[in-house]
């Protein structure tokens, strides 16, 4: 079969190294024993062959026509498992209603989409393994404190265990991206939901970050905190500087300073 071209438009760097690719296709461990996987941007399915040894009812979504139809020929045993689409534009709970995981070589240019949508699916996606733009991959894996730390280093610890699992080299690539790239595992934790309002608690994390030279107590001046909560010492901290428990406490005091209101 013809190989498919990599589209520069779609972000597309397809991987070469069969290696990484084993490596990457190992490290879904089937939380909760989870069977179902859905595979984002399969290309020309590198990963996915070591994927379908593994014994996982796989899915694959591609948006690119061309790695669609290379697919079907490849793979004619998946027939309908294979969809073309746009994975941002997905309704997951209509295609996936129950539990499942992501895999993938993700599109340096939506990787930080593709977590927000995981996020509005979290009761649903157990596990995700993938690969993405190192300086993205670590920013998710990061504790406070560091300078990559943020928003979504912090929404998506809320609901999952993060885990650096290591860095891929540009030349394993085809065409080879500028930076190296990191693999990342998230697994789902036990917090079925926040211990606070949790659109709340987005918000609150956002407005912390929104300026990150500033201290807590002027990034979350809209919030109106009670008067008597201006001394405490968290306000004179920086956003990088709290991690889930602490964001959940001050989405706790400005609703609780709501319902005195």
């Amino acid at each position: 079969m013809e190989k498919v071209k990599a589209k520069k438009h779609l972000g597309q760097h397809f991987l070469t190294d069969l290696t990484i690719a084993e490596q990457i296709a190992q490290a879904v461990k089937g939380h909760y024993e989870v069977n179902k996987v859905l595979e984002i941007g399969p290309g020309m399915g590198v990963l996915t062959d070591f994927l379908l040894k593994g014994k996982l009812d796989l899915y694959l979504i591609d948006i690119d026509k061309e790695s669609v139809a290379y697919l079907h020929k490849k793979y004619p045993e998946l027939g309908d498992k294979i969809i073309e689409g746009d994975f941002l534009k997905m309704h997951l709970q209509e295609a996936f209603p129950d539990k499942f995981a992501i895999v993938g070589n993700f599109p340096y240019n939506i990787s930080s989409q593709i977590f927000f949508k995981v996020l509005d699916v979290k009761d649903q996606v157990n596990e995700v393994v993938c690969m993405l733009q190192k300086e993205v991959a670590e920013r998710i894996a990061s504790p406070k404190g560091n300078k990559s730390y943020g928003i979504l280093s912090v929404l998506l610890q809320a609901y999952y265990d993060i885990e650096y699992l290591f860095t891929v080299p540009p030349h394993v690539f085809e065409p080879p991206p500028k930076v190296n790239s990191g693999v990342i595992r998230l697994t789902r934790n036990a917090t079925d939901k926040l211990d606070c309002n949790e659109k709340l608690f987005k918000q609150v994390v956002k407005a912390g970050f929104g300026n990150r030279r500033k201290t807590l107590r002027n990034c979350l001046k809209p919030f109106n905190l009670p008067l008597d909560f201006n001394s405490n010492p968290i306000l004179d901290l920086r956003a990088e500087q709290l991690d889930v428990a602490d964001y959940i406490f001050l989405t706790q005091t400005i609703e609780a300073s709501r319902g005195n209101n």
